[in-house]
């Protein structure tokens, strides 16, 4: 397939678009439906798991603007899914839309979900893929990872001190981060399948790992309560809750955490409690992201953000890029700071 100047600035334009999207269990994607003269009739991106995908988006935003998009063309950053899950197929929303032509950049390697572009071309669509795809693949490489290894993507969260600690030596950690930065970390906890912690984290703070509204109340939707690890969890502990929706898996390897949690149907997880957790799954290689609540404050001394990595020498030091995608790698959240980050891999060129 042969693609116009108008397609490829489509492209870019759908790149930009996907970023805003928030990471976890669904790529990030982007969308732009063209007219026949390569003019912008309408855009959308994936908003995160269980809103409308980017093609979705974009003709529902095609339909509120009362424009027609029959005969059109959609450009797409990942190929349009073939699968019904927490919405419905794009490849079929968009055979109904009367689009009449679908450029996407990458293949998508999910085998859930992939077929799109076969479903479209046997309904008559013209579609094709390549357009900038290595720009698709890098935005979404650690999904890709996740999905390959069947497991969650993975989010390690921490609230720490700018000398990185996460509790004093004194054991105390009520409170490091500002009541802004916690209501902020209630959006990743309504957005994740699963939150968890380590049993170390429970026997010091009882947490409840529960997701809350911003007015406090309890949200509708809740994620799965975890805890690694092999000490028992108290029957009066407070993340077993009443509602059923909790799981101790009796292991300190990450990779049996994650497969364990990938067959309880988790597909983005949030590792939220304990410095050794956070840095056995940073050791594994498999934190996907980094989200950091950082306050403008010092202890000196006390737990560490990150604990047991193993780096001995600057030769195995871990690099991190700052990731934009949702909405900032750097985002002032009352007196602190949110950094958001993505691992580089190691044979990447530093």
């Amino acid at each position: 397939m042969n693609f116009s100047d108008a397609e490829r600035a489509a492209m870019e334009q759908a790149l930009q678009l996907a970023r805003r999207g928030v990471r976890g269990a669904n790529p990030l994607v982007g969308a732009v439906i063209l007219d026949p003269s390569g003019d912008v009739l309408a855009t959308g991106f994936h908003r995160g798991a269980g809103t409308a995908h980017a093609e979705a988006d974009a003709l529902a935003s095609a339909a509120a603007a009362g424009i027609d998009v029959d005969g059109a063309t959609m450009v797409v950053t990942l190929e349009p899914c073939n699968h019904t899950g927490r919405t419905g197929p794009c490849s079929q929303a968009i055979l109904r839309s009367g689009i009449a032509r679908v450029v996407y950049a990458a293949a998508d390697t999910n085998e859930d979900a992939a077929g799109g572009a076969a479903a479209l071309t046997a309904g008559g669509v013209e579609a094709g893929g390549g357009l900038l795809a290595d720009e698709s693949r890098k935005l979404n490489s650690r999904w890709a990872a996740a999905m390959a290894g069947r497991r969650p993507f993975v989010t390690v969260k921490t609230a720490q001190t700018l000398d990185g600690r996460t509790a004093a030596a004194d054991g105390t950690s009520q409170w490091i981060t500002s009541p802004e930065a916690r209501a902020d970390a209630q959006d990743l906890r309504r957005r994740v399948d699963a939150v968890l912690a380590g049993t170390g984290t429970i026997q010091a703070d009882n947490p409840r790992l529960t997701a809350r509204n911003p007015d406090g109340s309890t949200a509708e939707k809740q994620p799965l309560r975890a805890v690694m690890g092999h000490t028992p969890v108290p029957a009066e502990a407070a993340v077993r809750g009443t509602d059923g929706r909790f799981v101790q898996i009796r292991t300190h390897d990450p990779a049996v955490v994650l497969a364990e949690l990938y067959a309880h149907g988790v597909r983005h997880v949030m590792v939220e409690g304990g410095g050794t957790v956070a840095g056995a799954f940073l050791r594994a290689g498999l934190a996907d992201e980094l989200v950091a609540y950082t306050a403008p404050a010092l202890l000196g001394a006390g737990t560490a953000a990150f604990a047991g990595l193993g780096i001995a020498s600057m030769a195995r030091i871990q690099r991190w890029r700052w990731d934009p995608a949702g909405g900032g790698s750097a985002v002032p959240v009352g007196p602190d700071l949110r950094l958001h980050l993505e691992p580089i891999p190691f044979e990447e060129p530093e």
